[in-house]
């Protein structure tokens, strides 16, 4: 299983799939999966069965997970890059491999 050099928070943008050229933030990380969930894309419906929390039932939108491989970092400047680390002063840092600054 290779390593995955994206993190929470970070902004990325969809490079493959339904959803090519949208951007958005990660939420959470599958590491078992290999898969992201990012703000706003991919949504899903649920139907939702009445129940006593909610007394009423419907429909609700949720996010689905992206596979890690269909996403790609985006830097300061708004281009997609992929993830580096280099040791500075000691220290590991991620840095973008397009513009070789750290994020």
């Amino acid at each position: 299983m290779k390593k995955i050099k994206i993190r929470i928070g970070d902004t990325v943008k969809i490079i493959a799939g339904d959803h090519k050229g949208s951007e958005g933030k990660i939420i959470k990380i599958f590491k078992a999966n290999n898969t992201a969930l990012i703000e706003g894309i991919n949504m899903v419906k649920k139907h939702n069965k009445p129940s006593s929390k909610n007394p009423k039932g419907g429909i609700t939108e949720k996010e689905s997970p992206v596979n890690i491989s269909n996403i790609s970092l985006i830097n300061s400047k708004g281009e997609t890059t992929r993830v580096g680390y280099k040791t500075i002063d000691g220290v590991k840092k991620r840095i973008a491999l397009k513009s070789d600054e750290i994020i």
